[in-house]
Order: structure tokens, then C-alpha cells, then sequence
């Protein structure tokens, strides 16, 4: 299907206005197709007629189509596009009738059968260009119209959509009509629900969840309701424009590929937030900033549109700030710029140093389609724009920031904006140079890095800033000094407050007294840098980086250290080594999570050369080990249930004895205290003993029928792929790359599964790094841009580092028929796999 392209775009834009869609859905036409009818009422622009324009529509069959009563060739309608010749000025209508296709891979209408009870699920994720796989439009963000959706069900389903749904008879539900909205925002929720719903500010609130599920919502229900409450309440005290929806139902939903969609007063949300294990506070922090994400969006993406998705960061990166700022000041949950740091900032950092980096906003020409606009939804756009804007609040002043804001959405509420309508009403609440800060942090792509040069001389101590880079930076200068009664401690002498200029390649501080143990540059993370740490302070921090007092230092100098291995800097052994000594004694669960992660996952597993693999697993299950010890005692400090549970995740990931694996698998608990295995760690235990072939089918197929879950299934995918045996290799590798009948999440769990390092040998036998290429190609374009993403990602042989991969995917990534999502997956993963040659390079 051909994409829209911005000049088109634009083309139609100054062509029509678009009044309203009347759209009537049928979800009753069977397992495979639905019945969509459209009706949109639209005008040609005073002096614009006689111009040929086009609808979207992507059906599986076009019934019929009329404008203004007369027939419409249905042959006119090819590569997604209905063809309107010869338009004359005024307003028209424009009926589509057409058959429309169910979904297995979360784009357009997805079809979910439960697995646990038979029962369908049907929802709408219409965002970006889904929306024409719905009904006819005229999709893109700048047409916005009022949307009028009925819908044909089963009689004992629930409906939801934008507006608040009514039953108004067997079967039969209509949704109020909107306010104006993009028809990417268009949401349809549909199925045997589960529902929790209450009332606040005179408004309906809603949960709602597959009935499989509902015993696990309702245990959350409350506390999901008390954070959407208390956010509303928030946003009303921050934002001038009061919430512009009837309602704001919360619909967690199977087979979900984002975390969650801001469809106006219809937010979907993926069903792993509706916990049926055992999770951390952190966990719980993670699903409160995605709802208090989503809610932002409801006056910033919603409410005020981007015109093009050149300005996508203008949705997400205002959302992704708003959502961890909110969580912290309305709710329970603190630390919540300590997870940040750790567990999201990276994201943007590791995006931001590799070929497919782009500004955080883009010029317009460089998003020529929506092919290529779907490739900027990435860290850039999230953490990176994020970052940006935490930088902007602290040089704007959050007072000046706001009003800004509010200028913004007052001004073009219920329309379009672009970058330089927001730009424009920051400078309006603001004597500061705001267009010029856009400039160099917003057009500009790379992380600059400050490193610190310290002198001592009589009575005084110096420190230069030199930066690389070009931006202006606010930042804090961290003093620290060891405790002289506790040399494990360290404690704060001051911090010290710094505006780096854009023209100030060096920066010069001079104090009186001792230079400090430890200088931290960027405590607080206030701004988006890399930091290094100068000679003495890196060595105080290797002795004494666990004694900081602040969890967000604490991370600062872990991401530091993590930039520093991914430079070559930093052997990856000292860096483990750092681990052993440190994080058994961390206290926040977000630190020692995003610590044990990288030091598994790309350390270990990637970086480090294949001889050293065994020794890193067993240092990092002796450090887990060390976490539950210290957690037995009554007297632990930090979230004592949340370190408990991630060391034993981690210590199941890396643990190379499957006896005691299969031990604590026999006795359904962690010895010394839990936790018992729940259905999440019995699936990660099992994981583990299939990749140790330690167990095999049968063991599998027992536990899979103990949980026939969805997620049961996804799991037992996963071992399946894992298990170190040819035959089922192949299995896997054609229910990937030959068959199409795996849905996303099950192509997404079965990837994760089949590359295992301890499997280097097996894989090599049977040639899959050779094949991934070719084969990943026609998968890509034949299956679309969800699973694009999961073959390039998850599909990679990221366990294979060597340079024939490299030669072979330097072959591919541009060759003929790559599509553009694989192309950037590629990219993004060979980057990856050459950074780790270079480490390994370094190390010798």
C-alpha cells in the first residue's frame, strides 16, 4: 500500500474541509472480516473545484461507493486509495460500504480469542495510517472532523468508544458524537469485558479488562482509579483548557504492540499492566507513569494536534516529561526521575550515538511519508524529547514553562500546531531566547559529553568543564566527600548550580578548600549529557559508590560507567566488578534492575569475549545471591519484596546450575523467604531450565496446561524456541519466517526464545545466521510493520558477534525489497553489533 507523503498531504489539506464521519461497524460478520460503512461529509474549499482528491480505505472488499448519491467506480480504488475526480466546490458526501479484515498483529481492527475461555476480544489501534483498515477517510492528523461510530455486536458484549457508548437495543450501541479529532485518534473497544467503573468530576471512569483477567483488575482496580483520579486533578491545576472529552475509559488489551494509545476518553493500554504475578513498586511506577502519560496526551496530541508527524516529539516527549513529573508530585510513588535516569534515559542515549539518530524534531522534509514518520517513534522522540524538556524547565523556569503550555493549548484547542507554534507561545510567556534554545537542542542530533579536568593548588581547587557538543546546558555539580567516620559513606558538600554557555567549550570553577573525594557532574540529571568522572573520583567511586546517599547519584554515575563500557573506555570486567561490590547493597530497585540488566544482557552476553561468559554469570548470580541474603533480615533497607524479586529474575536468568533451578521448580518457592513461584517466574524458571536442556516438550506442554493462559501460551512459545535441539529450531524458525499464522505476540515470544548464547554451536549447525536475511525480508514486507519490528529486533542473531553477520546484514540493508522498518531495524542492530566488536576489539 502506498504511504501518504507530506506533500499530498498537504495538497489535500488545502483542498477540503472534512465536517463529520458517520461510521457503522458490524462486528458480527464472521472470524475473518467485519462490515464497515462510512459516511463523511466534506466540502471543497471556495475556489478550489474541479480538483481530483482521494479517500483511504484498505478493504479486504469494496461493496460499494457513492458520492452524492451517484455511483462510484469501484475500479477506481487500488493500493488503498479511492479516487475522486473532478470535485466541484461546496460540501458532498461520500458513502463507503466495504468489507474489512480482523487483525492477528495489532494494527487496524485486532481479533483475540482467549485461550482460557474461548471468548473474542476485538479492539481498534488506528495510529498513524491504521485507521483506513476501519473505515474510508481521509487520513492524516490535519483533517480533523466529528466522528459519529455505531456498532453491530454479539448481545452480550460491552462497546466503548471515543465518546460515552449506549446500548440502544439488542445488539446495537452508539457512541456520542466528539469533538473534532484526527482520524488516527478513532478507538473502537469491543468484547465480553470485565468492567470497573466510579465517577469522578461528573465524568464516567472506566476499567476494563477480558473476563480471564478480572479477578487481577479488580485487585488493582482501585489503585489504577486513585492514579487516574489524582492525575486528572493535576492536569486540571496545570492546564487552563478543562479535559475536552465526555468520559475516560481505561481498556487493557491482548496483543497490544505499545505500551498504551491516547485515544481521546478511550486510552488502550497493553494487558500486561493488569499484573496476575508478583511485581516490584517499580513495576507499579512504570504502569502509573504510562497512565499518567496517556492522560497528558489528552490536551497535548488530542486536544491540540501536530499538522505532520515531523512533530511527533511534540506529543511524546510533552507526555513522557508530564508522566513521570505528575506521578511524582500527585502520588504515593517517589524515586520517580531516579527510574528515569536508569530505565528510560538510556533508550534515548543509545539512540541518539547510532546512524539512524534524528533531531528531536526533525525538519519537515526529512518525514517525507508516513512510512518514514513511523521510524521516529523511538528513544529520540520519548527520552531524548523528555530530557530536552526537563533541560527547559529548569533554564525556563517551570512558572514561565507552563504558561507557555497554556498559551499553546488555548490558542489552538481542537485544531493542528507545529513546532513553531509551540516555540512561538514560549516565547510569548518568556523574556528568554526560547527559538534559539530550539534550535540547538531541538535540530540538532548526538549527546554532548562534559568531562572534568581538576586542579589543586594552595588553599583552592579548580575544576574545568570541557564539553563536547554544542548545546547550552543547566546543571549541578555534585561535592562529595568520604565520611571521615565511615569511609564507606559519602556525604554531600554542596552542590553547585551551572549554566554552560553554547559557545563555551570550557567552563571554569575555582573554590576554596580541598577538592571534594567525588565531583559528580549532572547530579540530579537535570540535563541530557554524558558525564565522566576525573581519576580521583572515579576511584572513590569504585570504593565508595554504593555509600551515596541519593538514589538518582547513585544512578548517574552507574550511567556513566555504562556509557563508559559502551565506549571502549571501561573494560567490561571492571564494570562487572563494580556490580560485584556495589549492588548488593543497593536499596532502590530501580538502580540494581537496570545495573543487573545491562550487565546480563549486554555485558555478559555480548561484550564481553565468549571464555569470560561463564565467569560473569557466576559473579552475577553470587551478587543476586547476596541480595537475598541481605533481604532475609528484618532490618533491610529499600523496597525489601521488590530486591527480592528482581534478584531472583535475574538470578534465573543467569544461573548455569539447573539443579537448583529445578529445585526451587520442585519446591514452588525461593528458599529463605520467597517468593513463591507464581505463573511469571514458573515461565522464566522454565525458560531457563529449556535453554540449559535441562527439561523439554513434555515438561512445556504440563506446565502449559497448568496455565492455558494467553500468556501461558506466549511462554510456552518461548521455552520451545529455546530448547537446544535441531528439530525444534526448525520448528520455530518456520513458524517465523515461513508460516503466518503466529499473531505478534506469539512471533515476538517465540524471537526471544530461539537465540541463546550458551546455543552458539547448535545455531551454527544449523545456519541461521546465514539465513536471517534472506529470509527476514519477505517476512517483513508481508506481514507489515509490527512484525517488521519484532523480525529486525527480537529475530536478530543478536548472540552472534562476529563480523560476518555485519558483512552479511551490510549486504541486505539496503537491498531491494527491505522495508523501511526492517531497513531501520537493521541499521540500528548492525550498529549495535559493531560497538560490541569494537569493545571486544579493545579488550583483546
Amino acid at each position: 500500500m502506498s504511504s501518504l507523503t507530506r506533500d499530498e498531504a498537504r495538497t489535500r489539506a488545502g483542498l477540503l474541509e472534512v465536517e463529520r464521519y458517520v461510521v457503522d461497524l458490524d462486528l458480527t460478520c464472521g472470524e475473518e472480516e467485519f462490515g464497515s460503512v462510512t459516511t463523511v461529509r466534506f466540502s471543497v474549499k471556495e475556489g478550489r473545484g474541479g480538483a481530483d482528491s482521494f479517500v483511504d480505505v484498505r478493504p479486504v472488499e469494496l461493496l460499494r461507493a457513492e458520492l452524492d448519491g451517484v455511483a462510484l467506480d469501484a475500479s477506481s480504488a487500488f493500493d488503498g486509495r479511492l479516487w475522486l475526480r473532478g470535485l466541484a466546490e461546496g460540501a458532498h458526501e461520500l458513502r463507503v460500504e466495504a468489507r474489512m479484515p480482523f487483525s492477528r498483529v495489532g494494527e487496524g481492527m485486532h481479533r483475540f480469542t482467549d485461550p482460557a475461555d474461548g471468548r473474542v476480544y476485538l479492539y481498534t489501534q488506528c495510529f498513524l495510517d491504521d485507521a483506513p483498515q476501519v473505515f474510508a477517510c481521509f487520513d492524516q492528523p490535519d483533517l480533523k472532523a466529528v466522528f459519529e461510530v455505531s456498532v453491530t455486536a454479539p448481545d452480550d458484549w460491552t462497546v466503548l468508544g471515543n465518546g460515552v457508548a449506549r446500548k440502544t437495543s439488542a445488539g446495537r450501541w452508539e457512541c456520542a458524537p466528539t469533538p473534532p479529532l484526527s482520524t488516527y485518534l478513532v478507538a473502537v473497544v469491543a468484547g465480553p469485558y470485565h468492567s470497573v467503573r466510579t465517577e469522578h468530576a461528573g465524568l464516567p471512569f472506566g476499567l476494563h479488562v477480558r473476563r480471564s483477567l478480572a479477578e487481577f483488575l479488580d485487585a488493582d482496580a482501585e489503585e489504577l482509579l486513585d492514579i487516574t483520579r489524582r492525575c486528572f486533578d493535576r492536569y486540571h491545576e496545570v492546564f487552563d483548557e478543562p479535559y475536552p472529552f465526555d468520559s475516560y475509559d481505561q481498556a487493557f488489551v491482548p496483543e497490544f504492540n505499545a505500551g498504551a494509545m491516547e485515544n481521546p476518553g478511550l486510552v488502550t493500554l497493553k494487558e500486561e499492566y493488569v499484573f496476575r504475578s508478583a511485581v516490584t513498586d517499580l513495576d507499579r511506577r512504570t504502569r502509573g507513569v504510562t497512565v499518567a502519560h496517556e492522560m497528558a496526551h489528552m490536551w497535548f496530541g488530542d486536544l491540540v494536534t501536530l499538522r505532520w508527524w515531523d512533530d511527533i516529539w511534540l506529543n511524546e516527549s510533552f507526555a513522557e516529561y508530564m508522566g513521570y513529573q505528575t506521578l511524582r508530585e500527585t502520588t504515593r510513588f517517589s524515586g520517580m526521575w531516579t527510574d528515569f535516569a536508569v530505565a528510560r534515559k538510556s533508550w534515548g542515549y543509545d539512540a541518539d550515538q547510532r546512524p539512524s539518530t534524528h533531531p528531536v524534531a526533525p525538519e519537515p522534509e526529512s518525514v517525507p511519508d508516513t512510512a518514514s514518520a513511523l521510524l521516529n517513534f523511538d528513544g529520540i522522540s520519548y527520552a531524548k524529547g523528555a530530557s530536552a524538556l526537563r533541560q527547559l524547565v529548569v533554564w525556563l523556569g517551570e512558572k514561565d514553562f507552563l504558561a507557555g503550555v497554556n498559551r499553546h493549548l488555548t490558542r489552538h484547542r481542537f485544531g493542528n500546531a507545529s513546532l513553531a507554534d509551540f516555540i512561538g507561545s514560549l516565547a510569548g510567556a518568556s523574556s528568554r531566547d526560547v527559538p534559539g534554545w530550539a534550535e540547538l537542542w531541538l535540530r540538532t542530533t548526538g549527546v554532548d559529553t562534559f568531562s572534568p579536568r581538576v586542579d589543586e593548588g594552595s588553599g583552592q581547587w579548580s575544576v574545568a568543564l570541557r564539553r563536547e557538543g554544542s548545546r547550552p546546558h543547566q546543571l549541578e555539580l555534585g561535592l562529595y566527600d568520604v565520611a571521615p567516620a565511615d569511609p564507606g559513606r559519602l556525604v554531600l558538600r554542596e552542590r553547585v548550580e551551572r549554566e554552560v554557555a553554547a559557545d563555551e567549550a570550557e567552563s571554569v570553577l575555582v573554590a576554596e578548600g580541598p577538592r571534594p573525594d567525588l565531583l559528580l557532574l549532572n547530579d540530579g540529571d537535570l540535563t541530557y549529557a554524558k558525564v565522566r568522572l576525573d581519576d580521583v573520583s572515579w576511584r572513590t567511586a569504585r570504593e565508595t559508590l554504593s555509600g551515596l546517599p541519593e538514589a538518582l547519584s547513585r544512578g548517574v554515575i552507574w550511567n556513566a560507567a555504562r556509557d563508559m563500557v559502551r565506549d571502549a573506555e571501561l573494560p567490561p570486567w571492571e564494570f562487572l566488578q563494580a556490580v560485584r561490590d556495589h549492588a548488593p547493597s543497593e536499596p532502590e530497585v530501580a538502580v540494581l534492575q537496570g545495573v543487573l540488566s545491562f550487565a546480563r544482557g549486554t555485558v555478559a552476553d555480548r561484550f564481553l569475549l565468549p571464555e569470560r561468559r561463564d565467569a560473569a554469570l557466576e559473579l552475577l548470580t553470587g551478587v543476586c545471591r547476596e541480595v537475598l541474603s541481605r533481604t532475609e533480615s528484618a532490618s533491610a533497607e529499600g523496597d525489601v519484596p521488590g530486591l527480592r524479586l528482581t534478584a531472583v529474575r535475574q538470578f534465573v536468568d543467569c544461573a548455569a546450575d539447573a539443579g537448583e533451578l529445578y529445585r526451587w521448580w520442585e519446591g514452588g518457592s525461593v528458599p529463605g523467604g520467597g517468593p513463591v513461584l507464581d505463573a511469571e517466574l514458573r515461565w522464566r524458571l522454565l525458560l531457563r531450565l529449556s535453554v540449559l536442556g535441562a527439561v523439554g516438550t513434555a515438561e512445556i506442554g504440563a506446565e502449559l496446561a497448568r496455565d492455558p493462559s494467553a500468556t501461558g501460551q506466549e511462554g510456552a512459545a518461548r521455552c520451545r524456541a529455546a530448547l537446544p535441539d535441531a528439530a525444534m529450531k526448525e520448528a520455530a524458525w518456520e513458524a517465523m519466517f515461513v508460516s503466518d499464522e503466529l499473531s505478534n505476540y506469539l512471533m515476538r515470544a517465540t524471537a526471544q526464545g530461539f537465540w541463546q548464547p550458551e546455543q552458539g554451536e547448535l545455531l551454527e549447525e544449523g545456519g541461521f545466521a546465514e539465513r536471517y536475511f534472506p529470509d527476514a525480508v519477505p517476512v517483513a514486507a508481508r506481514r507489515g510493520a509490527a512484525v517488521a519490528a519484532i523480525v529486525g529486533r527480537m529475530a536478530f542473531p543478536r548472540t552472534v558477534v562476529d563480523e560476518a553477520v555485519l558483512r552479511r546484514g551490510a549486504d541486505f540493508v539496503d537491498g531491494e525489497g527491505v522495508t523501511p522498518t526492517l531497513r531501520r531495524e537493521l541499521v540500528d542492530q548492525l550498529d549495535d553489533l559493531r560497538r560490541a566488536l569494537r569493545v571486544r576489539e579493545a579488550v583483546g
